[in-house]
């Protein structure tokens, strides 16, 4: 009893020092992502003002060769595009800051409601394809764990090095021409069918190749970390002795080694969401989703630049987000990590 009063104090001061690296470790982040964000606003308004591309001409298209030069004067003035680089980043911060990210000139509405109508979509099918990868990630590595140098060791080993060296437009395409085009199985794109309305088993239907294209651009990353890192817990002294106390090779497996091994296992994870939000834009434009990532295709097309830097300051936000959350959950499950480490 006086054994066990004893260590709650020690308890209570390691609960207290996480927390403080914790929050230590957020705030600098938060601080640190300040300069980020606007040097990365900033980078978008710099190379648009160096661009040779005329955004008037994009946005009037076949009807630049027919305006006079008084109607595309008059025009760039109403649409603020004869101010310089600098002059409209500062007044896009400003506006920003108060809630207005400006008005698209592609969409014809305001960035926030591009924004708003078109996110759901996106994390839809990223969300939906990256947990399915941690999923099998997961329980293949697991598998794999149980009898290393097996049959289904070395095939998931030689699949996952193929997979990893197809870029993400590659396997939607072949994807597309396997279960749309060749086979019939299932819609080669859009969220619902021609004239069809909005309804789950529509978008259900129409999203399982997405789903599964950003799954397999995933998977090979997460199972190869995820296998590499069992492996080397399954050689550590720690492992060895729990199988010299006897402990069924099961338990080793989920209590000692998966527990050690999901902290590498989440940092790699945090490091790929820049590669599934590029992964995402391919994926959205070869099966014409509706969802964010189309939408920076198609600003950047138009050269719609109030459209381009929200999305782009919110894809860095995000990246960031992501890195922090992973960071975090590292010091949470490895209690040898501090915020000075």
């Amino acid at each position: 009893m006086q054994r066990e009063t004893a260590l709650l104090p020690g308890r209570k001061m390691r609960r207290r020092r996480r927390r403080a690296d914790l929050g230590t470790i957020a705030f600098r982040r938060c601080v640190l992502a300040v300069p980020i964000v606007g040097g990365v606003s900033l980078l978008v308004f710099l190379l648009a003002g160096i661009s040779p591309f005329d955004p008037l001409a994009a946005y009037l298209g076949d009807r630049y060769v027919q305006a006079t030069v008084d109607q595309r004067q008059q025009l760039s003035e109403a649409l603020s595009l004869d101010t310089s680089w600098y002059q409209a980043w500062w007044q896009w911060v400003v506006s920003a800051l108060s809630g207005d990210l400006g008005h698209s000139r592609v969409f014809r509405q305001p960035v926030t409601t591009v924004m708003s109508e078109r996110l759901p979509w996106t994390l839809l099918v990223a969300g939906t394809g990256l947990f399915l990868a941690m999923v099998v990630s997961v329980l293949v590595a697991v598998r794999c764990a149980h009898r290393p140098g097996a049959l289904l060791d070395r095939t998931m080993g030689c699949a996952a090095t193929l997979l990893q060296g197809l870029p993400p437009f590659v396997i939607s395409l072949g994807l597309l021409a396997v279960f749309a085009v060749t086979a019939g199985w299932l819609p080669g794109g859009g969220l619902t069918d021609p004239g069809a309305g909005i309804s789950a088993g529509q978008v259900a239907r129409h999203m399982v190749l997405p789903v599964l294209a950003t799954t397999l651009s995933q998977l090979p990353w997460l199972v190869l970390s995820l296998r590499a890192s069992m492996t080397g817990v399954l050689g550590s002294d720690a492992v060895r002795g729990a199988r010299l106390r006897g402990l069924r090779e099961r338990t080793v497996i989920h209590k000692h080694v998966l527990p050690s091994a999901l902290a590498p296992f989440i940092a790699v994870l945090g490091s790929r969401l820049p590669e599934v939000i590029v992964g995402a834009v391919l994926i959205e434009t070869v099966f014409s989703w509706p969802g964010l990532a189309a939408a920076v295709v198609s600003s950047a097309q138009a050269l719609d630049f109030a459209l381009l830097a929200a999305l782009t300051v919110m894809t860095t936000m995000a990246v960031l987000a992501a890195s922090l959350l992973a960071d975090l959950l590292y010091v949470l499950i490895d209690p040898r990590v501090t915020a000075d480490a």
